[in-house]
C-alpha cells in the first residue's frame, strides 16, 4: 500500500514527532513538498505532506496560523512537517493550536533530519508500492490466463472476482448475462442490461461506471471486441474504486476476453462454412452425408424436428416484390429502440443471427445459421429458444410498425421472415420451400413474420389482396358494373346472391327480394354481357373469386 503519515513517523531514520492530529495518521501520502510561501495552496494537488521552516510565516499569530492551516486543509494537504532549530527552536503554540483545531497532522522534524531525507523516504515507499502493484498485476495476469485456458470465461471471471474482491459478469452481443462469478452476481448483473445496451451503442473500446458511494456497489462496464459495435461486455463490481493491482487484473481480463471474442469470430466463420455445406446436402436430399460432415458440431439438431427460417432485409424484399410485379407500400420503420439490440454493424440480418445464436447458446441448443446472399437461412430446433427469439423479435417489429403507422417510410433496417412447419432431415427441401412461400406472403402483406402453418390453417381470402388479382377482378366485372351504373338492373348484386346460394333460384331470389323469373332474366343478361356460360364451374369460380377480391378491397 502507499506510504502514510504513520509509516513515516515509524521510520526509524527520520525521527519525526507527532505534535497534533494523532488520529489522522493513516491517510496516504502522495508526495512530500517543500514550500516557504505564505500561501502555497495554488501549487498543491492534494495528498501532499508539506514541509516548512516558517521562514516567511508569522507563526506566533493565532489568527494568521488559523487562516494558513484552514487553507491547507481545504486544499487537501494531509500533513504539515515543521523543521525546528532553523527559524524557530520549537513549533510555535499558535501553529500547534491551529493544527489541533482543524485536525491536521503536525510533525516535528528535528534539525538533523533534512527535508530531502523525508522526500526520499516518501518516493521510495511510493516506488515500492508501485512495484508491488505491478508484480501483483503480472501475477494476476498469469492466473487469469491460466484460468481462461483451463476453465474458459467462467474460470477467468471467478479469478477476476477474487483479484478485485468483488464480482464479475460477462454479457453476450444481445446484452444477456452468459456467465458471472460468484454465482449470486448473476442477479446483480442482470439489472444492468440497460446500461450495457447504452455502452454497446458506443464504438469500442468503451467503458462506463455505474453506481458509486451511495449505491450498493461501484460497477465498471467495459466493451469487448474490435469492431465498430462491441460483441460483448464485461462488468466488474467492487466496494470502492480499484487500486493499481486490481486495475491491472481488470485490464488483463479485458484483453483475454477480447482475444477470446475475436478467436470465436474466426471459429464462427469456419463453422458457418461447414453449416453452408451441411445445408446444401440437406436440401439436395442427402441427410446421411450432411450428418457425416456435421459430426458433433450441431448435436442432435439434424435428427430432431426442426424449423427452417428464411429472412431478408426489407430493402431486398421490396426489390424482389417489385421485380415480381407485387410492389406494395413499404411498411413503417420500426422504432430505433426495438432494433437497437439486433442492428449489428448496421446489418439487420447480422442482428437477427446474433439474437438467434445468443438465445440458442443460453439454452444449450444447437443452431445452424447460414448467410445466403441477401438472405439469412436458419435451421433451429422446433419449439426451442432460437425459434422463440426470432418470433419475439418479429412481434416487436410488428408492434413498432403499428405504433408508427402514420409515418410509413422505407427503411433498410427492417426484416421480413418466413418460417416453415416442423420438419425432419428428409423433408429439408420441402421445409425450405415452405419458408420461401411464407416469406413471399410476408413480403406481400407487409408483415415482419409469417409461418407456413398459418397459411395452411387460414383462409384463401387474404391472398386475394394481391394487385394482380384485383386487376383481374376489376377487368372481369367492369362490364357488369357499367351496366348497373345506367340504372337498368343490379346484375353484380344478383350474381353475388346467386353464387352464394350455389345456383338455387328460389333462395337467391328471396335474398334479393325479387321473383325467381326476374333473377333468371338477370343471369341470362350476365351471360350475354360477359360472353360466358354460368353452367361452366370454372366461370362460376372465377366470378366468385372476383367478387371476393373486390369485396376485400372495399369496392
Amino acid at each position: 500500500m502507499p506510504p502514510t503519515l504513520a509509516s513515516l513517523v515509524h521510520h526509524s531514520a527520520l525521527k519525526l514527532t507527532v505534535r497534533a492530529g494523532e488520529d489522522h495518521l493513516d491517510v496516504p501520502v502522495r508526495w512530500a513538498h517543500v514550500s516557504e510561501l505564505a500561501d502555497p495552496v495554488p501549487y498543491m494537488e492534494g495528498g501532499e505532506l508539506l514541509l516548512i521552516t516558517a521562514l516567511k510565516l508569522d507563526a506566533d499569530d493565532p489568527e494568521a496560523m488559523g487562516r494558513y492551516v484552514r487553507r491547507l486543509v481545504g486544499a487537501g494537504v494531509v500533513g504539515l512537517g515543521f523543521a525546528v532549530g532553523v527559524s524557530y527552536d520549537d513549533i510555535p503554540k499558535a501553529l500547534v493550536d491551529a493544527a489541533r483545531e482543524e485536525g491536521l497532522p503536525l510533525l516535528e522534524v528535528p534539525r538533523r533530519t533534512p527535508f530531502l531525507a523525508i522526500s526520499k523516504a516518501v518516493s521510495a515507499a511510493i516506488a515500492a508500492d508501485q512495484y508491488r502493484a505491478v508484480t501483483a498485476g503480472f501475477a494476476a495476469q498469469r492466473e487469469l490466463t491460466k484460468q481462461a485456458l483451463t476453465d474458459g470465461p467462467e474460470g477467468l471471471l471467478a479469478a477476476l472476482a477474487g483479484q478485485v474482491d468483488g464480482w464479475a459478469a460477462l454479457y453476450d452481443a444481445s446484452g444477456a448475462v452468459v456467465a458471472a462469478a460468484p454465482e449470486w452476481a448473476g442477479r446483480r448483473a442482470a439489472r444492468l442490461t440497460a446500461d450495457v445496451e447504452r455502452l454497446r451503442e458506443r464504438p469500442a473500446p468503451a467503458s462506463s461506471v455505474v453506481g458509486g458511494p451511495s449505491g450498493e456497489d461501484r460497477v465498471e462496464l467495459h466493451s469487448l471486441g474490435t469492431g465498430r459495435r462491441p460483441r460483448a461486455a464485461l462488468a466488474v463490481g467492487t466496494a470502492a474504486a480499484p487500486g493499481t493491482a486490481e486495475r491491472y487484473a481488470v485490464h488483463s481480463a479485458i484483453a483475454l476476453l477480447t482475444l477470446t471474442t475475436e478467436r470465436s469470430r474466426s471459429l464462427h466463420a469456419a463453422e458457418q462454412r461447414i453449416g453452408a455445406a451441411v445445408l446444401r446436402m440437406l436440401l439436395a436430399g442427402e441427410p446421411d452425408h450432411a450428418r457425416a460432415v456435421a459430426g458433433d458440431l450441431y448435436g442432435d439438431l439434424l435428427d430432431a424436428p426442426f424449423r427452417l427460417i428464411l429472412a431478408e432485409s426489407a430493402s431486398a424484399s421490396a426489390a424482389r416484390a417489385h421485380a415480381d410485379g407485387h410492389a406494395r407500400t413499404a411498411p413503417t420503420a420500426p422504432a430505433a429502440a426495438v432494433l437497437a439490440a439486433a442492428d449489428m454493424n448496421g446489418d439487420p440480418l447480422n442482428g437477427l443471427a446474433e439474437i438467434v445464436e445468443s438465445a440458442a447458446a443460453r439454452s444449450g441448443e444447437a443452431v445452424l445459421v447460414v448467410p445466403e446472399g441477401e438472405r439469412l437461412v436458419v435451421l433451429a430446433t422446433d419449439g426451442g429458444a432460437a425459434v422463440a427469439a426470432c418470433q419475439e423479435y418479429a412481434l416487436a417489429v410488428q408492434a413498432a410498425r403499428a405504433a408508427t403507422l402514420e409515418q410509413a417510410t422505407a427503411d433498410e433496417d427492417e426484416l421480413v421472415v418466413g418460417l416453415s412447419a416442423p420438419a425432419g432431415p428428409i423433408a429439408a427441401a420441402a421445409a425450405y420451400k415452405q419458408a420461401e412461400q411464407a416469406l413471399s406472403v410476408a413480403r406481400r402483406r407487409g408483415r415482419s413474420l409469417v409461418e407456413h402453418e398459418e397459411l395452411a390453417a387460414g383462409s384463401v381470402l387474404p391472398l386475394l389482396a394481391d394487385d394482380a388479382v384485383r386487376a383481374f377482378a376489376d377487368g372481369l366485372l367492369r362490364a357488369l358494373r357499367e351496366h348497373d351504373a345506367t340504372g337498368r338492373g343490379d346484375l353484380v348484386a344478383s350474381l353475388r346472391a346467386w353464387l352464394s346460394r350455389h345456383g338455387q333460384w328460389d333462395a337467391a331470389a328471396a335474398d334479393l327480394g325479387v321473383h325467381r323469373h326476374t333473377l333468371r332474366y338477370r343471369m341470362r343478361r350476365v351471360e350475354e354481357i360477359l360472353g360466358r356460360s354460368l353452367d361452366d364451374p370454372d366461370v362460376r369460380m372465377e366470378l366468385w373469386l372476383a367478387l371476393k377480391a373486390t369485396a376485400a378491397a372495399g369496392e
